[in-house]
Parts: structure tokens; C-alpha cells; sequence
């Protein structure tokens, strides 16, 4: 019986904390809110776009909002929301690829390195560390412009370009985390190496890295855009937010919609990413407890 009770007593006492972890603010919320937004407008932009894509509208060039054309028209007299609902699906969808391929591969090369240590662990270290000295959107240029801004090619460059960043945090969590007493046990019991990684080191740093995911989407976003906008991101008759942008900068001087509404799309998918991240349930503890 007593121990019966000390069990219900214990689950009693986890389950509110449990749903204090689970508990987002009103901050996070809204960040939630717009992300959820985004992804619902990437994944459902075919049945909510009112026109093609392509297709000519209006005879008025940089048309104003309107209830027939809310976000205006662009320079050839197109629906801009039909176009930034669907220009939704490139930069959304390239960047969420890419950003879990380069998280994908960080994670396990950083896990590989931390667990295995030794030459390995110095080899990777020292050659990511020699990619991360070379500016992200400098190395982004050489590649697209070598290799071609296909989408594909696209998705492998942004990945790449960000491995070594999320293999340098996996790393740091990792190597931390390998020398706590229960990573020793399993050590201890003759464990496999690929057991210590996926069942005692990687569990205990899912936070941090969702984190660091939510992170290098805005990163990949941002760089996704500059490109576009320089000419080397998704081409005709595609086109991401900051394709539509760069199409655009000609009604600059008119205060045309259609330039400002895709920067503003751009705008509020990084700040709704940023604020869910920063207002994760427990981040902010950390934070706090790290200061």
C-alpha cells in the first residue's frame, strides 16, 4: 500500500509540472499563430490562390488594393496575393528542406564526433570549422552560380551551407552530455556506440536542437531571399517572396503594394519563427538560469 501511494503521489506531483513544460505564452502563441499560417498557405495555395499565377488580371500596372485584387496587382497586371500565396510554397517548402537536411546531417555527424572523439572527432571539427569561416551568402553565390539555381540544387547549397553551424552545436550538447554518470553507466554495461547516441545522448538534447532548427529556417529564409533578389534563387515562372520582391523594385517609387506586401510576408514569417523559438516552454528558464 505504501508503496502504491508513493507511486500515486509521484505521478501526481510530475503531471502539473508536465503541463507547466507544456504551456506557451501569449508571445509564443502569436509566433505560433503566424508560423501555422505560413505553412497552411504553402500547403493549401493551389485552392487558395483566385488566379494563376501567370495569369494577367488587370490593365493597371502596380495596381492598389482593392476588393477585387487585395494585395494589388504587379507590374504586369498580376494578382499579388495569388502570387505571394503561391511563391509561399517555394520559400516555405526549400527552406524547411533544407534546413532539415543541414540539421539532419549536423546532428549526426556532431552525435558521431562527440561519442566517438579522437582523430574523427578533430578531422570533422577542423574541416566544418573551415567552412564556417567563409560568409554564408559569399559561398551560396560561388555555388549557385557554378552549379545552376534549380530548386534542387538550391535545397542541396542552403543544407550544405548550414552543416557546420548545426554540427558545431550538436557537438558542444553532445560532448557535455557524454560525460554525465548515466552515459558512464552504459559505457560501463559494454553498450554500443550507436546506442550511447541514439538512446542516451540524443534524447537529452531535443530541446536545444529544435531550438537550433527553428533558427536556421530563419537563416535559410533570409539567404533564400537574397538570392532571389540578386537573380540566383527560384527562377521564372516560379517565384519565391523575394523573387517577387526583386520583379517588383521598380514600383519603389510608386509605394507599390506589390513590392511591399511580399517583403512583409518575408517579415513575418522570421519574426513568428523567432517568437515561437524564444517563447518555448522552458527556454526562457534557461536562459535566465545561464545569465
Amino acid at each position: 500500500m505504501s508503496d502504491l501511494a508513493n507511486e500515486t503521489g509521484a505521478t501526481a506531483m510530475t503531471e502539473p509540472r508536465r503541463a507547466r513544460r507544456l504551456h506557451i505564452n501569449a508571445v509564443g502563441t502569436i509566433g505560433a499563430a503566424i508560423v501555422a499560417f505560413a505553412v497552411l498557405a504553402a500547403l493549401l495555395a493551389p485552392w487558395l490562390a483566385p488566379h494563376d499565377a501567370g495569369e494577367v488580371v488587370d490593365f493597371e500596372m502596380f495596381g492598389k488594393m482593392s476588393a477585387a485584387f487585395p494585395l494589388g496587382t504587379d507590374y504586369l497586371g498580376r494578382d499579388m496575393l495569388s502570387r505571394v500565396l503561391l511563391g509561399a510554397r517555394y520559400t516555405v517548402g526549400i527552406a524547411f528542406l533544407a534546413t532539415a537536411i543541414a540539421c539532419a546531417a549536423g546532428v549526426t555527424l556532431g552525435l558521431f564526433a562527440a561519442v566517438i572523439g579522437g582523430w574523427s572527432d578533430s578531422l570533422l571539427s577542423r574541416l566544418l570549422d573551415a567552412l564556417t569561416s567563409i560568409p554564408s551568402k559569399m559561398l551560396a553565390l560561388v555555388l549557385v552560380a557554378g552549379l545552376g539555381s534549380s530548386i534542387p540544387i538550391l535545397v542541396a547549397t542552403l543544407g550544405f551551407i548550414y552543416l557546420p553551424g548545426c554540427f558545431r552545436i550538436t557537438r558542444a550538447l553532445a560532448v557535455g552530455i557524454a560525460q554525465e554518470d548515466f552515459v558512464l553507466a552504459a559505457r560501463a554495461r559494454g553498450e554500443r556506440r550507436l546506442y550511447i547516441m541514439m538512446r542516451e545522448v540524443l534524447p537529452n538534447m531535443v530541446g536545444p536542437l529544435l531550438a537550433d532548427f527553428g533558427l536556421r529556417f530563419v537563416f535559410v529564409v533570409l539567404l533564400l531571399s537574397s538570392l532571389s533578389f540578386l537573380g540566383l534563387g527560384v527562377q521564372p515562372p516560379q517565384a519565391d517572396w523575394g523573387s517577387l520582391v526583386r520583379e517588383n523594385i521598380s514600383g519603389l517609387s510608386y509605394g507599390a503594394p506589390a513590392l511591399v506586401m511580399p517583403a512583409v510576408a518575408i517579415a513575418l514569417l522570421t519574426i513568428g519563427v523567432n517568437l515561437f523559438i524564444d517563447n518555448l516552454p522552458g527556454r526562457r528558464r534557461a536562459t535566465e538560469g545561464s545569465r
